[in-house]
């Protein structure tokens, strides 16, 4: 068809137009949670929106969802997990997840929300468990000569103090937590996973493998990208429609240009700082 036939067609009513198969695709991408008021993570907040375009593009075929996270907060993978499901239904869309370098802990739990999962032969997929990671500064404050007050109501309300040491009452209470919400997560990755080629003492022990290794073990349903997956499915002219990822708010972002640190000058860039080890800190985890 000529240039000029096809800028024709193009002002034909969109029925008479040639309809190609379209597939919204959302990454979702870092840190899952907080991670500082001017450096927001992955969380219901910040990918609500995204994924409700998504789902609301006319003609789709189905829903791809880039997925390349090492976890994070067990509540918010949860969330938008949920939040996914419930949309998938709603519109009676097929929900494909894609792992770039990692779907790890709550990124997996995140990529479980899909009908498939498609990996990379090296991406790293699993780390089904719950991790607490601190530090503790016993006697920092006794050689600066500086005396803490802490007044509280309620024997719990200061659980696990960095600055006291540890106390096996709140190691308990940090277990029962740990147990529990091991437990959604186990329950959910089984629901979500029929197939799974292995016992559960296994797949939840928080270990992480390869792709080829989670395709054996039925973590993952195929290996591929994105694109070729797409293509081989709906066929070449499938029509991959990115959407675009939440900016925040105007003077959220004027504040990361202008302000050293973001918002409150060097508090703000100590914050950043810790927030940036932080989030190193997870990847590292799996040697990313």
């Amino acid at each position: 068809m000529s240039s000029f036939a096809a800028s024709l067609r193009s002002l034909l009513p969109g029925r008479y137009r040639e309809r190609r198969p379209r597939v919204a695709v959302v990454r979702l991408s870092g840190v899952i949670g907080a991670v500082s008021p001017l450096r927001p993570g992955l969380s219901i907040g910040t990918v609500a929106g995204s994924l409700e375009r998504a789902f609301g593009m006319r003609g789709l075929v189905a829903v791809a969802l880039v997925v390349n996270s090492p976890g994070g907060s067990p509540a918010q993978s949860h969330l938008i997990h949920r939040r996914i499901r419930a949309l998938a239904q709603e519109k009676g869309v097929p929900v494909i997840a894609f792992v770039e370098d990692a779907a790890a802990s709550g990124g997996y739990m995140i990529a479980c929300a899909a009908d498939e999962i498609v990996a990379d032969e090296t991406s790293l997929v699993g780390s089904i468990g719950v991790v607490s990671a601190g530090f503790g500064f016993v006697g920092l404050l006794d050689k600066l000569g500086v005396e803490r007050r802490v007044h509280t109501q309620g024997e719990a309300k200061a659980m696990l103090d960095p600055f006291r040491p540890e106390d096996p009452a709140d190691l308990a209470r940090l277990e029962r937590i740990q147990r529990d919400v091991q437990e959604v997560f186990s329950g959910l990755v089984a629901e979500r996973r029929p197939k799974l080629r292995s016992d559960g003492e296994s797949l939840f022990s928080g270990a992480v493998w390869t792709g080829r290794q989670a395709l054996a073990l039925g973590l993952v349903d195929a290996l591929g990208d994105v694109r070729s997956v797409m293509r081989a499915r709906f066929g070449e002219k499938v029509d991959l429609r990115m959407v675009a990822e939440a900016k925040g708010s105007f003077v959220a972002r004027l504040l990361r240009r202008t302000v050293p640190g973001g918002m409150g000058g060097g508090a703000g860039l100590g914050e950043d700082l810790v927030a940036a080890v932080s989030e190193r800190a997870a990847w590292a985890r799996y040697g990313l």
